[in-house]
């Protein structure tokens, strides 16, 4: 077993760290800032919009993956940048696949929010 904290020590610290990474990219990352407030905006419609707790959760849920796949796309471009800076393939490949992760999400939700509202207009 690895050494190190234990029980409500360690969920405090790993809450520290997850609150410095979402400081971080929020303060750094124009793409997140901008996500950020797409779901600060669009959370609240969910809960209107959604018929039901399943749709609801779908709407929310489509949103914190934008969120999420963000977060990671920033963890990989840091990642790639603070090995080097000097071109490398298999690193701007690194970096278009997880920004190709983001649109898909982007994507995804546009799509799952779209049915949603179609069913809505025109149910």
């Amino acid at each position: 077993m690895k050494p190190g904290k234990k029980g409500l020590t360690r969920i405090m610290d790993a809450l520290g760290y997850s609150l410095r990474g979402l400081r971080f990219a929020y303060r750094y990352e124009a793409a997140f800032r901008q996500e950020f407030w797409l779901v600060v905006v669009l959370a609240p419609l969910a809960l209107l919009i959604g018929s039901n707790a399943l749709e609801r959760a779908v709407l929310l849920g489509t949103l914190f993956i934008v969120l999420i796949t963000e977060l990671l796309n920033t963890a990989i471009e840091a990642t790639v940048d603070r090995v080097g800076d000097e071109f490398h393939a298999l690193a701007g490949r690194a970096k278009d696949v997880a920004s190709a992760a983001v649109l898909l999400s982007l994507i995804l939700t546009g799509v799952v929010w779209g049915l949603i509202l179609w069913e809505r207009l025109t149910g």
